[in-house]
């Protein structure tokens, strides 16, 4: 039995609906899927509802945005409790903070005499947690850019004309949000960073797991976080980060991760919810 945790749907950038990643992970042989949507929750439902219906196991999750040291970082949530009030509120600001991200963006382009609205993004979008890639497709749908990597080679890319930073919460306090909600943090794709340095800081903060196992990762690459995960007593996670056809080809199941990854997940969250629930009493 394997698994791939880190998917994206059309809840934020992905192109995929939860089903349709429930259909295509049986395809590939898969057993678990985590949706890991970006500052959302809102598939998980749909996922684990399409998953029971076909005997497939479902971890409800989410990928946050973070900064250590001024360095951006991704930390994913898995077993959350959507409706952990912290979180939703939380997450309702990251939310808007996306919003007005995509109004910036709008704003930068209008600048340079593209006509682009807002509102024809958010149309497209259809979701809470727009990103880049939705203004990219909104650039090609208007026919300013032929395809989505000129978008992005053009306007939307890091010190491009029309990029705007990220909101990036602490990431002491995204490991405290995801553990306050009952789940495990885990620092995602690691091998992106290009730093092992933030390692130590985040197990210091409460970090639970690293995405040794990504589509990017070489295999040396993996087994260098697997060893690090096992020196610091971590858990060792890992998907594909599938986007659909966002970033090409749709990469789920390209990371098989094994069963026993999962119940050691499991099990640290459920001891994390058996103590939230022995301190609430």
């Amino acid at each position: 039995m394997f698994a791939d945790l880190h998917l994206h749907s059309v809840f934020s950038d992905g192109t995929f609906t939860p089903e349709q990643l429930v259909q295509e992970g049986r395809q590939r042989g898969l057993a678990v899927l985590a949706l890991t949507d970006h500052d959302t929750m809102e598939g998980c439902a749909r996922l684990a509802a399409a998953c029971a219906a076909c005997g497939m196991e479902c971890i409800p999750g989410t990928e946050l945005t973070a900064e250590l040291d001024g360095a951006e970082i991704h930390i994913l949530g898995y077993f959350l409790q959507a409706d952990d009030p912290q979180l939703r509120a939380e997450m309702g600001k990251f939310q808007n903070v996306r919003q007005d991200r995509i109004r910036e963006m709008v704003s930068r382009l209008n600048g340079l005499g593209i006509p682009l609205d807002a509102e024809a993004v958010f149309k497209l979008a259809n979701c809470r947690s727009p990103g880049r890639p939705h203004v990219g497709r909104a650039l090609v749908e208007a026919g300013f850019c032929a395809s989505q990597e000129e978008a992005f080679e053009r306007f939307l890319k890091r010190n491009r004309p029309a990029w705007v930073p990220k909101f990036r919460m602490s990431a002491v306090d995204t490991i405290q949000l995801i553990h306050r909600a009952g789940g495990v943090a885990v620092l995602a794709h690691p091998g992106l960073n290009r730093s092992d340095d933030i390692i130590v800081p985040l197990v210091e903060a409460g970090l639970d797991g690293i995405e040794c196992y990504h589509s990017r990762h070489s295999p040396a690459t993996s087994e260098h976080y697997v060893q690090l995960a096992e020196q610091h007593e971590l858990l060792v996670t890992g998907g594909s980060d599938c986007h659909g056809f966002n970033k090409g080809r749709p990469l789920i199941g390209t990371i098989k991760l094994p069963y026993s990854h999962v119940a050691e997940m499991r099990t640290v969250a459920n001891q994390r919810r058996s103590r939230l629930r022995m301190a609430e009493v």
